[in-house]
């Protein structure tokens, strides 16, 4: 009886297309929750290459910036940035320095001189200029 009193008033119908917009709705809820999940995912911020290496105690050095003097071409600097485990590499193939700053500034000032001699340059009568340094507001020291 219940059930015919529902045929006659289109109930049942009712209940159907309720129960199909429930399951399309929950359907829905989860495409959302899978695409909220896929652009958290995106959105993380992704690690530098100085913090890989610094995460699995490897040294790692980069080149940030070339300066060049804007009246002289010859008057400018790079800007290095390092982590940790470079200075402790350079400290293990016997570079000396009060800090890490020394440290690299004599690897890199080697390194440019060695380059140097591979093509053909006599660093032996070449003067080094004055070198100037400067402590950055951002604790970096500024050489030139």
């Amino acid at each position: 009886m219940r059930n015919f009193i529902k045929r006659a008033l289109g109930l049942d119908k009712l209940e159907e297309e309720a129960k199909a917009a429930r399951q399309y709705a929950e359907e829905m809820a989860a495409k959302m929750k899978e695409t909220e999940s896929k652009l958290v995912e995106a959105t993380k911020p992704t690690k530098t290459p100085k913090e890989i290496a610094t995460e699995n105690k490897e040294p790692w050095v980069s080149v940030v910036e070339t300066h060049v003097g804007k009246d002289n071409a010859r008057n400018g600097f790079f800007e290095l940035d390092w982590n940790e485990y470079f200075v402790l590499q350079l400290r293990a193939d016997g570079y000396l320095g009060e800090d890490e700053e020394a440290v690299v500034d004599e690897w890199f000032t080697e390194l440019c001189r060695n380059v140097a001699g591979e093509e053909g340059i006599d660093m032996t009568r070449r003067s080094s200029g004055s070198v100037t340094r400067t402590l950055r507001d951002d604790g970096k020291t500024e050489v030139s």
